[in-house]
């Protein structure tokens, strides 16, 4: 089922053309509307109109968030402010906010991308659609509406919050699709058991999660807990916000818009392009926007490019799901360490919730590692023996998966801080 087949099963050749074109003239737009890039490609000594190739994108400078924030709140637009229909920026929570914008044509584009993403995940114009991310200067909450409005469905926009109220809309509206962040779904999932409820009495047979780096196993205990089929998805606010990759019901990598976005994977360190099938940071240039187009822009990201045919029938390269951050990625004891690693281990062992935390510390000039994990009930109020001989499983197979050693200590349910956004793993106390 496809939303635009003519442009979502392109032969590649057809594809890298459109790319080219879309490319040169971004390039021409902010190469002659944004300061920024103008005064960029000058001390590059760049000419911007000699761009012949898809492999000359190496040529042109990358752009970090810092580049946003310094040029707060519109340095970095293309267009006058009068063209602007719609401002959005991040929460601003370490240092500046940045902020973006799109003009009429951005948001109609955005919507269409939004709509070809649920509709790779199954949506269709009949299913009722509830979203719990936040609306307001968030890209989640509005993307993702606008873009179920264009598919033609039913969109319930109750946020983020109130989980028993979600449940109870859920019953009484009929929700089939369920759009937050992975975590939240295991939230709603913990109350809906609390209360008695059974998910197989709902109307809900599938479920849209991002903003969060969550792994399969995360995706295993959501499907299983809500009778549900699970798909990830992908975006950031600096190049547009949800729609810039989905699952399809394959669930084997996020399919790319690339007729919107340019895609390269680089060495955070070196920032050379890795091997083709390699993780690396994922870096992007829009290819469309009019308001706010973005240059190579460092995303942080850490993924791999799938170039395997996928069995939907679409050409749109894939990306592995997100496994972390270049900047979150944790440095103990000169080890690169991803919470991510540490969900996939205690989604492997019995008797665990799927909620956890990290506490980093400093101890003798030392990085000490405790790893804070919820467990079942009967489990917590079992024998010494018993919990020790869990404690020493889960540290034995992090050590083997993470290549250090850790502490675990067993905390009971709902011990931790539960959460309608993005989960808090990491309290990291070196730096206080």
């Amino acid at each position: 089922m496809y939303w635009e087949p003519e442009r979502e099963c392109m032969s590649r050749e057809d594809l890298e053309q459109l790319q080219l074109e879309r490319l040169q003239s971004t390039v021409y737009r902010v190469g002659t509307h944004v300061p920024f890039y103008k005064k960029k490609f000058e001390s590059l000594k760049l000419n911007f109109e000699e761009l012949r190739s898809l492999d000359d994108l190496r040529r042109l400078p990358l752009t970090v968030k810092q580049d946003l924030r310094d040029n707060y709140p519109y340095g970095l637009f293309a267009v006058p402010l009068r063209d602007v229909v719609r401002v959005h920026s991040s929460s601003g929570t370490t240092g500046l906010a940045t902020v973006v914008g799109y003009s009429r044509n951005d948001i109609k584009n955005w919507s269409n991308l939004v709509a070809r993403i649920l509709t790779a995940a199954g949506v269709t114009k009949d299913d009722v659609i509830q979203i719990a991310f936040g609306y307001g200067l968030f890209t989640g909450g509005f993307g993702l509406h606008y873009g179920a409005e264009r598919l033609g469905a039913s969109v319930i926009p109750i946020s983020a919050g109130n989980t028993k109220r979600q449940i109870q809309i859920m019953q009484d509206f009929k929700t089939t699709a369920l759009v937050c962040t992975p975590s939240y779904a295991l939230v709603i999932a913990d109350t809906m058991m609390e209360m008695g409820i059974n998910p197989n009495g709902l109307s809900l047979r599938c479920g849209l999660f991002g903003a969060e780096p969550w792994s399969e196993a995360m995706r295993k205990e959501i499907n299983e807990k809500l009778g549900i089929v699970a798909t990830d998805n992908y975006g950031l606010s600096e190049v547009m916000g949800p729609g810039v990759a989905g699952e399809c019901q394959q669930c084997s990598g996020l399919h790319i818009n690339e007729d919107h976005f340019l895609l390269e994977v680089i060495d955070p360190e070196t920032l050379e392009p890795v091997a083709p099938g390699e993780v690396g940071e994922l870096v992007i240039t829009t290819l469309t926007k009019e308001a706010f187009p973005m240059i190579r822009y460092r995303t942080r990201d850490l993924t791999r490019l799938i170039t395997e045919p996928c069995p939907c029938g679409r050409t749109l390269t894939r990306m592995e799901r997100v496994m972390g951050r270049s900047d979150d990625m944790l440095i103990i004891k000169g080890v690169n360490v991803f919470p991510v690693q540490i969900e996939k281990v205690l989604f492997e062992i019995k008797g665990t919730e799927p909620h956890y935390q990290i506490v980093i510390e400093r101890e003798n000039h030392s990085d000490k590692v405790t790893v804070l994990v919820e467990v079942t009930e009967s489990i917590f109020f079992d024998q010494m023996k018993k919990q020790r001989r869990m404690v020493d499983n889960i540290k034995q197979r992090l050590a083997s998966e993470l290549g250090i050693g850790v502490h675990v200590k067993l905390v009971e349910e709902k011990t931790l801080e539960r959460t309608e956004g993005k989960a808090n793993r990491v309290i990291d106390k070196r730096k206080l």
